[in-house]
């Protein structure tokens, strides 16, 4: 492991360094997600974590039930929760990307009410701002979750949430800031 840190306060480990266990992880997470972004240059030093988180990752990025749009408003709102500055920084730009207005992206990270027009969007934030919130789900709330979700988009939601917080505490942790690099690979 190198001496100084690389991201935030964690300092990784150069590729030709890794263990074989650990060179393993770094495979399946490029395998998985094309490069090393955010807290998966952290997971490749736990390798057993790195061959689950990998494809966790993957599956919410395509092919599931929740639009770009969506999903950016349920990671906004659990990384600024958690006030980590690296995944808040980067899903900012990502959901302004995926045609979110840029007040509304800015209200959910400011903890502001906001509102949307498409139904789905609307209880995905509903959703989520309970949740984050560490509030009761009321009856209202879920018979609109399932009508417009589906069991399906509901566990989407749910599930995204809790890997972002695990992203967001890791991030946290090692106080990576806003736009860090790390190590060129």
């Amino acid at each position: 492991m190198a001496e100084t840190p690389t991201f935030g306060r964690y300092a990784e480990i150069p590729y030709e360094q890794m263990a074989p266990e650990q060179q393993e992880g770094y495979r399946a997470l490029i395998e998985t997600r094309g490069r090393l972004p955010g807290p998966n240059k952290i997971y490749v030093h736990n390798p057993k974590l790195a061959q689950v988180m990998g494809p966790l990752g993957a599956h919410f990025r395509t092919g599931y039930s929740l639009s770009e749009r969506g999903r950016e408003i349920a990671v906004c709102i659990i990384t600024s929760t958690w006030h980590a500055a690296y995944p808040t920084n980067a899903h900012e730009r990502a959901g302004k990307a995926a045609g979110l207005p840029p007040a509304t992206v800015e209200a959910i990270l400011a903890g502001l009410p906001t509102s949307f027009s498409d139904p789905r969007e609307q209880v995905v934030y509903e959703m989520a701002t309970c949740l984050a919130n560490a509030r009761w789900v009321a009856k209202g709330l879920y018979d609109r979750a399932v009508e417009a979700l589906g069991h399906v988009g509901i566990t989407d939601v749910i599930t995204l949430m809790g890997f972002y917080t695990s992203v967001a505490m890791t991030l946290a942790f090692y106080d990576v800031p806003a736009d860090a690099p790390g190590m060129e690979r």
